[in-house]
């Protein structure tokens, strides 16, 4: 058994758990007991250290002795080099290797968020998984991760000398493709609409792709733009680059596309899940990982009865002659939110 301090490092707020693992070296899976989880708001500490120690206190008061984690490993949205990560969104620069030092802490590693995320699989069990397709799983093969939120996450696993490692990837970012006349019209909106060149894939599969989806729909008369809608989507574009946002776009939207309340609504989410899924699909066949592909994200999960509709595995085997390949994947989407946080026990309980 062994003793760890997992953490989500956001912008807003901070996620730590204090979590024991029995690990066996023959499984690829870990057993994870959760003694005591907390959250703060990042913006009331100067750095990360001070949150660690208060949530040291706390978990020893709640547990009745002092906690000494013996490892512990936080995921952050942003880039990591050397251990060192610099906030985008806070003043904090994190330095593992200080605070080893200054928590006493005898390993600390910092990961990327979707990094986490790829760790946490192996922690999962059947209930934190929709299955889309059972597909015909094989040992010793990848698993791939692709998940949709703010941006569009890729990564993948492989198994090396009995050892599973996680390699993220900038794959949100090459280009997107059209596969219809529609997403031809799209693309050429996008390029209008931000004065580029390219669009990348990430700018339709992802929270702010569904919003520019709605835009371009609405934008080419699609269909009649509802009142109700139309008000919460104007006022998030008047709001757009202030300090208060008051309206989720893509909650709006998503809201009434899953009440089938709004045709425009509806038509969006429908040409988002196709593009999540042709992407799923590229990435599929760019590492055929038959031990699973893995739909992650803040989207699919409040999406099911969308995703499950059809058209995202219509699209993921739309391949032509590499169909019966595609087939042969098993496709999962995880609802467990907290899989990032799970991966960043599972990564430390590997340090």
């Amino acid at each position: 058994m062994t003793l760890l301090v997992a953490g989500d490092i956001g912008g807003t707020k901070t996620i730590l758990q204090l979590v024991e693992v029995n690990r066996e070296e023959s499984k690829a899976s870990v057993e994870l007991r959760k003694l005591y989880e907390n959250r703060y708001l990042s913006n009331d500490f100067p750095d990360l250290v001070p949150i660690v120690k208060k949530f040291l206190e706390e978990a020893s008061e709640k547990l009745g002795e002092k906690q000494k984690p013996e490892k512990a490993c936080f995921a952050i949205a942003g880039p990591v080099v050397n251990n060192i990560v610099k906030l985008t969104n806070l003043p904090w620069i994190i330095d593992a290797k200080l605070m080893e030092n200054e928590l006493g802490i005898s390993q600390i590693s910092l990961i990327n968020d979707f990094e986490a995320v790829g760790y946490g699989i192996l922690g999962l069990n059947t209930k934190d998984l929709e299955t889309l397709q059972p597909g015909e799983p094989k040992s010793d093969t990848p698993i791939a991760v692709i998940g949709a939120g703010t941006g569009l996450g890729q990564c993948f696993l492989i198994r090396a000398a009995g050892v599973i490692k996680v390699y993220p990837t900038e794959g949100g970012h090459t280009d997107f493709k059209a596969r219809s006349q529609l997403e031809f019209d799209l693309l050429k909106y996008l390029k209008k609409l931000h004065n580029i060149k390219r669009v990348s894939v990430e700018r339709v599969v992802s929270g702010m792709g569904i919003v520019a989806i709605y835009q371009f729909l609405r934008d080419s008369l699609f269909a009649t733009e509802s009142p109700e809608i139309g008000d919460q989507i104007r006022q998030w574009e008047k709001e757009v680059g202030s300090n208060q946002i008051t309206v989720d776009p893509g909650a709006v939207i998503g809201k009434a596309a899953l009440e089938k309340s709004d045709p425009l609504c509806e038509q969006t989410l429908k040409m988002f899940i196709e593009a999540y899924g042709a992407e799923a699909g590229n990435l599929a066949l760019k590492l055929l990982p038959y031990s699973g592909l893995y739909i992650a994200g803040g989207i699919a999960a409040k999406i099911i009865p969308l995703i499950n509709s059809g058209s995202f595995m219509e699209a993921f085997k739309d391949k032509g002659r590499m169909k019966p390949l595609l087939e042969k994947i098993p496709v999962h989407v995880i609802l467990n939110p907290h899989v990032g946080l799970i991966g960043a026990a599972i990564r430390a309980s590997n340090l």
